[in-house]
């Protein structure tokens, strides 16, 4: 297995491997809410309308941008301002030089592997077309994320 992540950089990889990192959990696209005052970053269980609840993949990754503005992208220029990023994000933990979990589907050789060891959204959340926006500060997670 070609475990690239490990030998380059995460400015040297192409945008094949890039994408490849990412391991389908769905956290990223949840809302989150920050405090104006400490600048802390709390999550809800509140989805984007764009996140397939099954799958926890974007339903129209390639248009995101496009239908929702406040959608990120990620790259390796601008890691260091999402510390919001889940604790089990391999861009975090890569940026941090922290190794890949063993579940992740590079290592474990399953695309959906984060949806099988439970690290995933899949089942836990409601998309934001079913919350109204004054209700999502009453859904405010605490899971480890």
């Amino acid at each position: 297995m070609n475990r690239f992540w490990e030998e380059k950089h995460l400015d040297e990889l192409s945008s094949a491997e890039w994408e490849s990192l990412c391991d389908g959990c769905g956290k990223c696209c949840l809302v989150k809410l920050e405090d104006e005052d400490s600048g802390e970053v709390c999550y809800t269980d509140v989805s984007c309308h764009l996140l397939d609840l099954d799958t926890c993949r974007c339903k129209d990754y390639t248009h995101r941008k496009e239908k929702v503005s406040e959608c990120i992208t990620l790259s390796s220029k601008t890691l260091k301002d999402y510390q919001w990023l889940p604790s089990t994000c391999a861009y975090r933990l890569l940026a941090e030089g922290k190794p890949l979990a063993e579940w992740h589907p590079l290592i474990a050789g399953m695309q959906n592997s984060a949806l099988v060891h439970g690290f995933s959204v899949q089942g836990r959340v409601v998309s934001e077309s079913w919350v109204h926006p004054e209700d999502i500060e009453e859904r405010i997670i605490h899971w480890v994320l």
